[in-house]
């Protein structure tokens, strides 16, 4: 080849580069907008979406909530955002949320892929809390209701249960001797026990560090699922084979997941059909029964993932809320004095506190409720998922679209409390001083995906506050900085940042 001729060879080359990269782009852009484009012209409106990004960069992932409150101004409570290629739609105000939770709860009653849930459930299955809506969870709910009643829910033995575990941690803010010290460790002991004996029909000791360590487990990973990195990984799967502080989050999983599969095993070889123990034993004696049909539910490496979700849900969304309620009675004190006298004034110092108390305790009623209220424990629902083509607020929301329910939206509303921001227990107190509850109250969700612990939480929460007030007078210590409740953790659950407080016996 002459020299003179390489020129010309070395644009028909490289010369088609340009081209072939306005092509590319071009192509891309046009397969984004195809995975983005809505298949409904009445679709809920929402901020305009990069592409492959979606509007990840117009909602800060650390606090979500906050960012939907910011959209909501302006794109009002059915509001459409792109996560990604994810369609999501967020329901904000009760009337929103009434109309697709209750009255259209079927159409709204399913659950979307969560991939940080895929890698470690692949060999467990996705459990009642995160499978699809169908017979399958619909078999698993009813199953679990039924069983969760046997051992007690609703019934005495299970409020003794708890009355005798509020001792326990009686015992344990007496140990402090009165200095100051993080509540956080033996609430959680508290609550996890209970929701043991139902499922693994035993409880431990608040000194065994195995124990600590696995809590500290499921608290770690209810941070990183619901937090910046979790949505990150369901946003934009690949992010899990990258090295960085979301593989924590899988090691956890692991040995969560190990460490309930030890228990079921454990279990099995102790199992006597004619005399189950707690939910395990109750799982395999229904799954002995249906054995002969065909594709049942009642499968036992799917009950690993159900216990998960009964686990956590158990243990730390009630924990949570009484973190709470100690921090509000330390910063309003004169809340706390009302509390005491209203104790002392029905149930005394002379016998514990049962559940029966609560109608003649409209005051603590109020205290416990307005905690939930405030401390907002769970900002915003796990996602949902339409199930067939349906609408919200005269806005059209095709099958297979994610939904947020936006619990903050109701929480914080300004035309159903008074001081939305601020601790008032008279948000649910009439003039005479008794205990009324908004129809807009719903801190355990609705529908068909209503929170399954809901009565037990709601007689933990009664017990173990009251109990904790009739024994002590809670301050704050000296010489350490007034926390801000208005700072919070969030993850799944919205937590107070860790404080101290000093426990003094009545």
């Amino acid at each position: 080849m002459e020299f003179s001729a390489l020129p010309g060879v070395v644009l028909r080359v490289f010369g088609g580069f340009p081209a072939l990269a306005v092509f590319c782009t071009v192509f891309a852009l046009a397969f984004d907008l195809m995975k983005r484009w809505k298949k409904c012209s009445n679709y809920p409106p929402g901020p305009r979406a990069l592409p492959f990004l979606g509007n990840l960069l117009q909602v800060d992932l650390h606090t979500p909530h906050l960012s939907f409150a910011k959209l909501r101004k302006k794109y009002g409570d059915v509001m459409s955002l792109d996560y990604g290629w994810t369609n999501m739609v967020v329901l904000s105000g009760y009337k929103a949320l009434k109309e697709a939770l209750v009255k259209k709860s079927e159409d709204f009653a399913g659950r979307p892929d969560l991939p940080i849930y895929k890698k470690a459930f692949k060999q467990f299955g996705e459990g009642i809390v995160l499978a699809k809506y169908g017979d399958w969870w619909k078999e698993q709910r009813k199953f679990a209701l039924s069983t969760l009643k046997n051992f007690g829910l609703g019934k005495k033995c299970l409020e003794l249960r708890i009355v005798e575990e509020a001792g326990f941690l009686n015992q344990a803010f007496e140990g402090e001797q009165g200095g100051p010290f993080d509540p956080r460790i033996s609430l959680t002991y508290a609550t996890s026990n209970i929701i043991c004996s139902i499922i693994f029909g035993d409880r431990f000791e608040y000194n065994d560090k195995w124990f600590l360590g696995f809590l500290h487990i499921i608290a770690e990973s209810f941070v990183l699922e619901g937090g910046f990195w979790g949505q990150v990984m369901n946003v934009l799967p690949f992010v899990q084979y990258l090295p960085g502080p979301q593989q924590k989050l899988f090691e956890n999983q692991v040995k969560i997941t190990q460490f309930l599969n030890d228990i079921v095993i454990k279990h099995k070889e102790s199992w006597d059909p004619d005399d189950p123990r707690d939910f395990i034993d109750a799982f395999f004696t229904q799954q002995e029964k249906v054995k002969h049909i065909p594709n049942t539910s009642f499968q036992e490496s799917k009950m690993v993932v159900t216990l998960w979700g009964l686990f956590t849900a158990g243990t730390e969304t009630t924990s949570t809320t009484l973190n709470w309620a100690l921090l509000f009675m330390v910063l309003h004190p004169d809340v706390q004095s009302q509390v005491h006298e209203e104790i002392d004034r029905v149930i005394g110092n002379g016998r514990k506190p049962k559940l029966e108390d609560r109608e003649e305790m409209p005051f603590t009623n109020a205290v416990i409720h307005e905690t939930q209220r405030l401390g907002n424990i769970v900002p915003i629902s796990l996602p949902h998922e339409t199930c067939r083509d349906t609408e919200v607020m005269g806005y059209t929301i095709p099958k297979g679209t994610t939904i947020f329910p936006n619990i903050t939206s109701i929480m914080y509303d300004e035309d159903i409390w008074l001081t939305p921001r601020e601790f008032n227990p008279g948000h649910f107190l009439n003039s005479d001083g008794m205990f009324v509850k908004p129809e807009a109250f719903i801190p355990f969700s609705a529908g068909h995906r209503v929170c399954l612990g809901e009565q037990l939480a709601k007689t933990e929460l009664f017990i173990f506050f009251t109990s904790l007030l009739q024994h002590f007078t809670f301050f704050l210590p000296e010489n350490e900085p007034r926390p801000n409740f208005r700072e919070a953790k969030y993850g799944f659950t919205l937590c107070p940042l860790p404080y101290r407080l000093c426990a003094e016996t009545r």
